[in-house]
């Protein structure tokens, strides 16, 4: 359905490289994209309080297989995976699902490497999970190469089946933010204090003391480390996965990285491979919440300059409006992001001018369906 595009810009802001995000945006509104998840897990996830996707070291072992199940099938009465209940909000996945549901959007979901089996129609790819970054020893080099590989594949094939339209490259790494900053930090870039999390007030220190442990005996050139070697020392499966998807079906389709902090360090990384493989770095932007752009406790503006300046956009959704408690804490800082949500929300202000009533009624009629099922949020 095609829309006006000053009605698109009503909630899409544009942060940084506006010449491309605009571009991109002009490019691609009016279509109907296709939905990724890529799935992963790390040891990280198990450090007590480390991330708030899951109250509990147990349930953070269970978050990415019910995001998905939730993403797939939604709400259920007797799930095989339950969301997990969090320590304030509800799973971004009923952003996203609304979303998907709502825009008819194909979606993959892809497994990287998960303590469980998702329950719903995914693709294994023979992943890893990764040990926790304070080991310095996070995934084997050569399990890194095959993860990058089969993104590769997948991103080509993906990136011509969807050739006039673009791919939401969505992710659930539970504590990927942690590993987000070592890898980063991995390859010389100082970013400590800059990076959020699922808290309301993120746990920098924590974070950053996991990360010094597990680059502790490292080579001490770390401008002289490879994005492989960053990746295998303190990086999770989703990193080398979404890098060759992204690099690959860039050469044929849009690319909207969706997400904050970790595709900023996916984004990093395919700059720093150069030239090495190609890519269109017109085609791919990074689409996230207001929520992330506007989080007290990190500084994302900051990060993004720090590193490679990557294009970013945002959708400008609120839960202001909404008379449910559980969305309204995100505009207290918790949750704010994940699976996708915000590249979800820019697709449906793209596609079907999805703005601001349209996007909190069907939201709030699936959280409906939800409490009606009787199971905790």
């Amino acid at each position: 359905m095609p829309l006006n595009s000053s009605d698109a810009h009503c909630l899409i802001a544009h942060h940084t490289n506006i010449d491309i995000t605009q571009r991109w945006q002009q490019k691609y509104q009016g279509k109907r994209p296709c939905y990724i998840c890529i799935l992963g897990f790390t040891e990280t996830a198990l450090v007590p309080d480390i991330s708030a996707a899951g109250n509990t070291p147990k349930a953070r072992r269970m978050t990415a297989v019910a995001d998905a199940e939730f993403i797939y099938d939604g709400p259920s009465p007797n799930p095989h995976y339950p969301l997990p209940p969090l320590q304030a909000g509800v799973s971004p996945a009923l952003l996203t699902r609304a979303i998907t549901t709502g825009l008819n959007l194909p979606v993959y979901l892809f497994n990287t490497g998960l303590p469980y089996s998702p329950s719903v129609p995914h693709i294994d790819i023979d992943g890893a999970i990764a040990r926790c970054v304070s080991s310095g020893q996070a995934l084997p080099l050569d399990k890194v190469d095959q993860l990058f590989n089969a993104g590769l594949r997948w991103g080509k094939t993906l990136g011509r089946r969807f050739s006039d339209s673009y791919l939401i490259i969505g992710e659930c790494v539970v504590a990927g933010t942690t590993t987000a900053q070592a890898t980063l930090t991995a390859l010389g870039f100082n970013v400590a204090g800059l990076i959020g999390s699922s808290h309301a007030i993120c746990n920098h220190k924590q974070k950053t003391e996991l990360i010094e442990t597990g680059l502790q005996g490292q080579p001490a050139n770390q401008s002289k480390r490879s994005v492989w070697e960053a990746i295998a020392a303190v990086g999770d499966p989703m990193q080398p996965f979404a890098l060759g998807m992204t690099l690959a079906a860039s050469q044929h389709s849009g690319v909207l990285l969706a997400g904050g902090s970790q595709m900023i360090a996916v984004y990093t990384m395919l700059q720093q491979l150069g030239s090495r493989y190609p890519w269109n770095s017109n085609n791919i932007v990074i689409g996230t919440t207001q929520w992330i752009m506007n989080d007290a406790t990190s500084q994302l503006m900051k990060l993004a300059r720090t590193v490679p300046t990557p294009p970013i956009m945002s959708s400008q959704f609120s839960f202001k409006q909404s008379n449910y408690p559980q969305f309204t804490l995100f505009e207290q800082g918790y949750v704010k992001e994940g699976v996708g949500a915000g590249g979800c929300l820019i697709a449906g202000h793209l596609y079907q001018n999805w703005q601001q009533t349209k996007s909190l009624q069907a939201m709030e009629a699936l959280l409906e369906s939800c409490l009606k099922q009787s199971k905790p949020l």
